[in-house]
């Protein structure tokens, strides 16, 4: 006797990417554009961003939206654009945010608060946001850019402030997760290694030797994860390393 199977491929026809005029959200907004989805972009810069855009091509599926991350309301026009352009939104990209590194007894009130602004606090914004409208859709996904520094830290890279919310970030996956499984929202964090990005600059390759596999990622590489969490409706809650193995190196 057969049982018919509850599975049903999760849809990925608009996406809303946060800092997405360059480096790993502009690597994610590529990939969601060759599986056919529309894609919202985010960055502070308006004509970074429209370059980013730019490069894209298919102008009917890409919208551009410059804005800061730490507001409320950038999340929530970010939100209404999806819905607006694409119809709803059905993933949700929190990938802008600082990573600065400041010796723990050097980071004062100011830093800390400004780390914890622009990486915790704008998470949480965008996916209040988002969320509200992916239940009016029956569900979605929120992926969260994580650190794998939250799992194996390292002892010449002072990143205290940026491991806290980032740790935070991660644990927030696993509440939200808990929260919205039931209403058919999921919720997780990559956790990458060092990636070439502008972020790292041209000297990326002097970390590879902190990786087991002996280089570092590429943005792309991220892009897939982001992708494979997006399409996947069994997984929720989870971390998911893309760091060239370090997290288990010694």
């Amino acid at each position: 006797m057969s049982t018919s199977s509850p599975f049903s491929a999760p849809r990925l026809e608009s996406v809303v990417i946060t800092g997405s005029s360059s480096g790993l959200g502009l690597a994610m907004a590529r990939r969601f554009l060759a599986e056919g989805a529309g894609v919202v972009l985010n960055g502070r810069d308006p004509a970074k961003l429209e370059a980013a855009r730019a490069s894209l091509g298919e102008r009917a599926k890409v919208v551009a939206l410059a804005g800061d991350v730490s507001k409320p309301a950038t999340a929530q026009a970010l939100v209404d654009a999806a819905v607006e352009h694409f119809g709803g939104l059905d993933v949700l990209v929190n990938n802008a945010g600082i990573f600065e590194p400041r010796p723990f007894l050097e980071s004062d009130e100011a830093f800390l608060d400004g780390l914890l602004t622009n990486n915790l606090k704008s998470t949480w914004f965008h996916t209040q946001a988002a969320v509200k409208a992916m239940l009016e859709r029956g569900g979605g996904s929120v992926i969260n850019i994580g650190t794998t520094l939250v799992q194996h830290g390292m002892t010449d890279l002072p990143v205290s402030a940026v491991v806290a919310a980032k740790a935070a970030i991660q644990g927030l996956t696993v509440a939200l997760a808990a929260e919205f499984a039931p209403r058919g929202i999921r919720v997780n964090t990559i956790a990458p290694g060092i990636i070439r990005t502008p972020l790292i600059g041209e000297g990326a390759d002097q970390f590879a030797s902190i990786h087991p596999l002996g280089r570092v990622g590429e943005p792309e590489e991220i892009a897939e994860a982001a992708l494979y969490l997006a399409r996947n409706g069994f997984v929720t809650g989870t971390t998911l390393q893309v760091d060239g193995g370090h997290v288990h190196a010694r």
